[in-house]
């Protein structure tokens, strides 16, 4: 309804893996990792509350 209104995100390109080590690699990795573990904790938590919220209102009408 107001996608329109909502600033355009910018994709960001991805980032040079030639230039890195092998070390430098698996830290790549582990940051990876540990920011799909933060953002998938966003969602159920997002969810968790959607989830709430529609019972809330199921049970109020």
């Amino acid at each position: 309804m107001f996608d329109d209104l909502e600033p355009q995100k910018q994709t960001k390109k991805p980032k040079p893996l030639d230039d890195m080590s092998v070390n430098e690699l698996k830290d790549y990795v582990a940051a990876l990792q540990a920011e799909i573990i933060r953002v998938e904790a966003a969602i159920k938590a997002k969810v968790a509350h959607m989830a709430a919220m529609d019972a809330l209102f199921k049970n109020s009408s």
